[in-house]
């Protein structure tokens, strides 16, 4: 199954596969609820594209023809602002009638740091979705007076053969649309890449939160402690030698659970065996952590030791680490399960994981929850998160993430 590359693509992230619409999914066209949707936007184009094409030609006509004055540029940029706009409207159409799963563009100027407004204001002049809009606006107008005409005498005395013109025309449309309409493949990744962003700073910021609350709530008390006893101590030197010895015996212990506390914080930083022998190791070493009776079984197929060419980056060593023993502690603290399973292996250029229980099933991605922190941290390095956990169990984890991050030369 590790060998099988057909297996990994069928966890590929959904946001980031081609949508398998239901228009896609029809092989032959037919008298359905598809058709009829076709047929109303079909019908719908006439208007619409009439009041986008006076739009269009009224306002850049308008804003050319004043240019001469500051206000024709306020016109123009005011029109370019509208025909955006008003392309909304022509993608919520597409996507309710058509099934054609067109994404929604960024913000003007987004990307950009500083200027505020009138920053946005000049960048609408080089937008290229609000100028391939207005293209898509005027020569819309024809082609919906055409389908309209030509659905309206299908309806009338074309009848048998509609399934079959609705969906010739639709096509032209929907293809119309995808071309003109769609945010370029770079502003749509930048819109992925600030989304992932602030997952890594909420998630930077958290983990820096809870290192400061187990220092202060553990280690720094535990030494203030510390520093008060040996202070009594030394005081009772002199005068109570005996009592002096207990006090520093008793305090040498508290020296021990200090350094086992910084121990374990270091460990939930960045676990050294991670960094000196590989995830395969690291792996293991959380595993003989898990409380679950039966134990933890961990299969790797992994690189390790010093050969750091051969391992993945550190950066998604660090995750698939931190992934497999938050999953583990939930599997101690929730799935009441008896034994589990972790394999890890690598397929062509991804990292593969796997953790599987045996327990009561029913986890799902819920916000703000566990699970859904763990696909946010995983996707904000393109990797791909899947929960399969039907009531009663099984509960299968699988993890897809990148061998090498896209940062690294």
């Amino acid at each position: 199954m590790r060998d099988d590359d057909t297996w990994t693509d069928s966890f590929r992230d959904p946001v980031r596969a081609p949508k398998e619409t239901p228009a896609r999914r029809r092989e032959r066209p037919a008298f359905n609820s598809g058709m009829w949707r076709e047929v109303a936007f079909l019908l719908v184009n006439f208007p619409l594209s009439l009041v986008g094409f006076v739009l269009t030609v009224v306002g850049l006509s308008l804003g050319a023809g004043l240019m001469v004055t500051i206000i024709g540029l306020w016109v123009l940029a005011g029109a370019l602002f509208a025909i955006r706009g008003y392309g909304s409207v022509e993608r919520g159409l597409v996507r309710s009638l058509l099934d054609e799963d067109i994404a929604e563009p960024l913000p003007v100027g987004t990307g950009r740091s500083g200027g505020g407004a009138w920053r946005r204001f000049f960048d609408v002049f080089s937008d290229g979705l609000a100028w391939r809009t207005a293209l898509y606006l005027f020569i819309k107008l024809p082609w919906g007076i055409f389908t309209f005409t030509v659905t309206l005498v299908s309806l009338i005395v074309l009848w048998p053969v509609l399934p079959w013109i609705a969906r010739g025309l639709s096509t032209v449309d929907r293809a119309l649309a995808s071309s003109l309409l769609a945010p370029a493949d770079l502003t749509q990744r930048v819109k992925e890449l600030e989304q992932d962003r602030g997952t890594v700073v909420d998630t930077a910021a958290a983990d820096l939160r809870r290192i400061e609350r187990d220092l202060h709530d553990g280690a720094q008390a535990r030494l203030v402690a510390l520093a008060m006893d040996l202070g009594l101590a030394k005081e009772k030197l002199s005068e109570d030698p005996e009592a002096a010895a207990r006090m520093v015996g008793d305090a040498h212990g508290e020296v021990k659970l200090v350094l086992q506390e910084l121990r374990d914080l270091a460990r939930g930083i960045h676990p050294a065996v991670l960094t000196d022998r590989g995830l395969d190791a690291a792996l293991s070493s959380v595993a003989t952590r898990c409380t679950v009776p039966g134990g933890v079984r961990v299969n790797a197929d992994l690189p390790g030791g010093s050969d750091r060419e051969s391992r993945p980056d550190s950066a998604v060593e660090g995750i698939a680490y931190f992934t497999v023993s938050e999953l583990l502690t939930n599997i101690s603290k929730h799935a009441g399960a008896r034994t589990a399973t972790v394999d890890a292996w690598r397929s062509a250029d991804h990292l593969m994981l796997q953790v599987r229980d045996d327990g009561k099933g029913g986890a799902t991605e819920e916000p703000g929850g566990g699970l859904a922190g763990l696909a946010e941290r995983i996707r904000a390095v393109d990797g791909v998160f899947v929960v399969d956990s039907p009531v009663g169990g099984p509960t299968v984890v699988t993890v897809e993430l990148p061998w090498r991050t896209k940062n690294r030369n």
